[in-house]
Formats: C-alpha cells, structure tokens, sequence
C-alpha cells in the first residue's frame, strides 16, 4: 500500500486514514436488513417518525391551561397599574448661595404660658390635683 496510488473506498481507505476497522465489516452493515439500505426508504421513516413526534408533542403546545373552578369565558385580568413615578431631588450647588425664607417666625409661648394652658386641659378633663400635676409637667415639657 506504500507504493499504491490509488487507494480503495471502505477498509483500505480507512487503514490509510490510521483508523482500525475489522475486517468482517461489511459495507451494508449499518442498513435494517439488507434489502433496505437505499435513501428513499431511510428518509420516509424519518419522516413518519417525525410526524409522529409531532403529534404526541405538539397537542400540549396548542391548548390553554384554565385554572380548576373557573370559567373559558371569564374576561382577562385587568392590566397593571403603571409604575411609581420616582422623582430625584434638586442636589444643591456648591458656589451657590442657600434660599432663605424671610417669613416671620411664630413666637413661642413662655413657659409659665404652656403650664397654666395644661393646668387648664387637665382640669377640662377632669383629673384630680396629682393627675393634674404629672399631666401639666409631662405637657409643658414638650
């Protein structure tokens, strides 16, 4: 075979490849019997095989699931509500001067003002000289 050209198809072919292969291979091995070893009948049993799978698989893919206890004839759930508009807030500037407000601010009441306003809430609610006492502390204080 070294001296050879010309190099025969199946096992002399595949020696020269480097593959090993047993001689009792035969060429229709692989065929279902060995009067069906043409193309024609290899490609119409693929295709009925197809067909087959096609039908046991696809009944699946064209039916809709309905939930147990309801109805084909319910109408579809609403839509979702649209997403929360989220807003970012105006970061301040560095060389920028803070706004102030110019309004005037509420005068606060002086404390014997807050005391006397509790004393009188506490009598309004009808607690006793000690109820009264920690109630226009507790009160005056915050």
């Amino acid at each position: 075979m070294p001296g050879s050209s010309l190099v025969k198809p199946g096992h002399d072919e595949m020696v020269a490849l480097g593959l090993a292969v047993p001689r009792n291979v035969k060429k229709k091995a692989l065929a279902l019997s060995p009067r069906r070893h043409n193309m024609t009948s290899m490609k119409r049993s693929l295709l009925y095989c197809g067909v087959v799978m096609f039908a046991l698989f696809a009944q699946t893919a064209f039916a809709q699931f309905i939930p147990p206890g309801s109805s084909q004839f319910n109408p579809p759930p609403p839509a979702p509500p649209p997403p929360p508009k989220i807003e970012v807030p105006a970061i301040p500037k560095m060389d920028e001067v803070p706004k102030r407000s110019y309004a005037p601010v509420a005068r606060q009441k002086s404390f014997g003002d807050r005391v006397s306003k509790c004393l009188d809430d506490a009598a309004a609610a009808g607690l006793g000289p000690n109820e009264r006492a920690t109630y226009s502390r507790n009160c005056a204080n915050r």
